[in-house]
């Protein structure tokens, strides 16, 4: 719930253009209101949807009995499985995506919302919004091995090459880190954090932070932010993706809905794109160079990057309402996009090939 503080924070970053769309005597929340609807009329996207093929709708896997929001995915890409976080169903839904059909599911959970399989061990780490734990599953049996409390709000989950521990988000605002299933330590964030991802060649984790207006750097070796980047008037930063080799992150923004990239030398805005409404997950494509922008206004936008500056939208793919949480698995070259049960709408898993980039 966005609080009046919230809102009076957001007023001190919005341009002189939308502030002066408010009209005298408008009561607070009406003028909100009406900075927000400006907002959202200058973003007009106006993609269409693609023509022929950059993604190839390959399969639909139906999830029967998967009621309300879809959360967050995982791969153990040697089984070929999929685990998809059913936040609302209160389960964990496992694929077999050569079989082309829900296997099993684990049940009884609180909101589960965060995912990681660990092909190398065979563990299934399952973060929880309802009960604040991070569970530890048998990969195989898919038996409870152990439960780490993190008080509440479980989200985002991570994995740390380097070091071999999980991260992950959590409460009011918090990175918790797990080593040999133990909490092993946590950095205070200030607020909530959403996605976030971990520098491979270096110490730094880049963790959106929507109620902070920006992203905050983390340093994993000090345990301590040690930037704040904004994000150029553009607001609910929620998904995120890294391009570390041409040192560029990818953030998915829903007010106005916006692909912010910045520069991780530098915490510099280099290019703002519009974008699908409602994005919680999005993806970089280093092979391709393409970045797939997942949203629950019902479409993937597809975009690629010319240089490191430069960025093309080059399709739209329609998918279904409130599909707007994903997987991009490189072993796999699938994209992955989960449909909630809307009304008629049943709830399923699209599988979409991949085209070459379009030159």
């Amino acid at each position: 719930m966005i609080s009046r503080t919230d809102i009076l924070r957001v007023l001190t970053y919005l341009p002189q253009t939308y502030v002066s769309s408010v009209q005298p005597g408008q009561g607070f929340f009406a003028a909100f209101r009406t900075l927000i609807a400006g907002m959202l009329l200058a973003s007009g996207g106006g993609y269409g949807q693609d023509g022929p093929g950059l993604l190839r709708l390959e399969k639909e896997i139906p999830l029967p009995g998967v009621e309300g929001r879809i959360d967050h995915f995982s791969v153990n890409a040697p089984g070929k499985r999929i685990f998809i976080a059913a936040l609302e169903n209160g389960t964990v839904e496992v694929v077999d995506t050569v079989k082309g059909q829900r296997t099993t599911e684990i049940r009884g959970l609180k909101e589960p919302q965060g995912l990681y399989y660990d092909d190398a061990t065979n563990r299934l780490y399952v973060a929880s919004a309802g009960d604040g734990t991070l569970r530890i599953y048998d990969g195989i049996s898919l038996a409870l091995q152990s439960s780490i409390p993190f008080g509440d709000d479980a989200d985002n989950v991570r994995y740390d090459e380097s070091s071999g521990r999980i991260w992950v988000g959590y409460g009011n605002g918090g990175l918790g880190i797990v080593a040999a299933e133990n909490n092993a330590g946590e950095i205070a964030l200030g607020s909530h954090p959403e996605s976030f991802q971990l520098e491979h060649s270096g110490s730094r984790v880049f963790v959106n932070v929507p109620k902070e207006f920006g992203v905050a750097v983390v340093d994993r070796t000090k345990h301590a932010v040690i930037s704040k980047w904004g994000l150029d008037w553009t607001f609910g930063n929620y998904p995120m993706a890294l391009d570390e080799s041409e040192k560029r992150l990818f953030v998915g923004c829903r007010i106005p809905a916006r692909l912010v990239i910045l520069d991780t030398d530098s915490g510099r805005v280099v290019a703002k794109l519009p974008i699908v409404g409602d994005t919680d997950d999005l993806f970089f494509d280093p092979t391709r160079h393409l970045i797939y922008v997942i949203g629950g206004e019902g479409a993937v936008d597809v975009f690629r990057m010319d240089n490191p500056n430069h960025y093309e939208h080059v399709g739209r793919t329609t998918t279904a309402a409130g599909a707007r949480t994903g997987l991009f698995v490189p072993a796999l070259d699938r994209l992955f996009v989960a449909v909630p049960n809307r009304g008629s709408q049943t709830a399923k898993l699209l599988v979409y090939q991949i085209a070459q980039s379009p030159q």
